[in-house]
């Protein structure tokens, strides 16, 4: 399905992006793993991968810092000689509430989220346009849909990015290039994996499907918007969140 094809997926060595990963590697994929700080985890995936005889290599950097994102593309074509699927996974939270949360809280979480999704889109548009072809998606939340207490900075950030979404989408969509946005609800994850049965059992009464999502339900979504399937679906925010936001 996305044989010859070359994907970068950013925050992509745990979690959500671990599984994003894997999936695109799955259908075929060529995958660049975007990482921050953790070289061992990046390269124990790279090593999955390459033992299933599919190939990947991982790249350092901080995605909120221009130059480093432009190294991303730049390595990316050196390697593999294209970008045709981005995923902007990389992200951070620093919850508290806003009478407690500094300036270094909120411009942090800001810089990764958002100007980090504006870099990597920056930088792979050249190519991407070059090549009339591509896909860009980029991961939202639901709590940029609806806010959250003790969340302004992230839910700021996400909101900021189905902006920039729908936007960009309108730009590229007669060049072949389709961007949306997947926005993840309650995903069991090493976070969640952190709260009590108790705070579990109060999250899952306010989702209609009655549990938490995995990592792979929201790997799926992301797999099918890389795909040739999706090609006439541009500028959407997909929830996978089991009806929590309906």
């Amino acid at each position: 399905m996305l044989s010859n094809k070359t994907a970068i997926v950013t925050g992509g060595t745990r979690g959500i992006g671990r599984a994003i990963v894997m999936k695109l590697s799955q259908m075929g994929a060529n995958v660049v793993i975007s990482y921050r700080s953790n070289e061992k985890m990046a390269q124990e995936l790279v090593e999955e991968i390459t033992s299933q005889g599919k190939k990947a290599i991982a790249v350092k950097g901080d995605v909120q810092n221009f130059q480093d994102a432009k190294v991303l593309m730049d390595k990316t074509l050196d390697e593999f000689g294209s970008i045709d699927i981005l995923v902007n996974n990389a992200g951070i939270t620093k919850d508290t509430l806003i009478l407690r949360m500094t300036e270094d809280d909120f411009d942090s979480v800001i810089g990764t989220n958002l100007k980090g999704t504006f870099n990597c889109i920056k930088h792979a548009a050249k190519p991407m346009l070059k090549a009339k072809k591509g896909r860009i998606i980029n991961m939202a939340s639901v709590i940029g849909l609806i806010g959250n207490p003790g969340q302004a900075n992230y839910a700021a950030s996400k909101a900021g990015i189905i902006g920039l979404t729908k936007s960009v989408a309108k730009e590229f969509a007669s060049r072949g290039i389709t961007v949306n946005a997947v926005a993840p609800g309650f995903i069991a994850s090493d976070m969640t994996d952190k709260l009590s049965e108790e705070q579990k059992s109060a999250i899952q009464k306010n989702i209609p499907a009655g549990n938490l999502g995995s990592v792979e339900d929201v790997a799926s979504l992301v797999g099918y918007l890389a795909s040739d399937e999706s090609k006439y679906i541009t500028g959407q925010v997909i929830n996978v969140d089991g009806g929590m936001v309906v």
